[in-house]
């Protein structure tokens, strides 16, 4: 089986190859545009992306849409995340401005990694997965895997003693416990269970 992806992150479209290993993942192809992300919730941007991509290569396709969320901004930088210190901003960028606007409020530094996963196939059906992880913001960046806000994301699932970041976790570590890797084992069973008639 293969996928079309929804994405021109390659960090994303690697990390997906890595949590559904089972399935062919192929990159959306050059010259296919996809139209802006202004949907109001996570779901909704995935599935933008998702249905774009299906109608353009004429095939299944998925499309993630994630981010973080800031307890202490109010579930800011949310559906934001990718360009929350601007249009063009990169991951560093993105990073300095949460933990700058997150220390200034104080001491809540809750934070929870949000994923949808959309799933559109060639006939034009929907499904959408969606996953959190919950975690700590750290006060300064550590690590050098992963990507975007992971420098700075404590996961809760590794334990109150380990102070790690995402971003110092190997990828097989994080892909058990990251809203990514959650919804795309979602993703999967769904699929499992579509071939198998149940």
């Amino acid at each position: 089986m293969h996928l079309t992806v929804a994405t021109r992150n390659r960090h994303k479209l690697r990390e997906l190859s890595d949590l559904l290993p089972s399935i062919e993942l192929l990159p959306l192809p050059d010259g296919v545009d996809l139209p802006p992300e202004d949907g109001d919730s996570f779901a909704d941007n995935a599935l933008i992306k998702a249905r774009a991509a299906s109608s353009a290569v004429g095939a299944a396709a998925i499309a993630d849409d994630s981010g973080i969320e800031a307890r202490a901004l109010g579930g800011l930088p949310g559906v934001r995340s990718a360009r929350y210190a601007g249009e063009g901003a990169g991951d560093r960028e993105n990073l300095a401005k949460l933990l700058r606007e997150v220390a200034e409020t104080g001491a809540d530094r809750e934070v929870a990694y949000v994923c949808a996963l959309a799933y559109v196939d060639d006939e034009g059906r929907e499904r959408v997965f969606e996953a959190r992880c919950a975690g700590t913001l750290a006060s300064e960046p550590r690590g050098q895997g992963g990507f975007g806000y992971d420098p700075a994301f404590i996961p809760s699932d590794t334990g109150s003693a380990d102070p790690r970041t995402m971003a110092e976790l190997s990828p097989e570590e994080k892909g058990s416990i990251s809203h990514r890797g959650r919804a795309a084992r979602m993703l999967a069973a769904y699929l499992v269970r579509r071939r198998s008639g149940r």
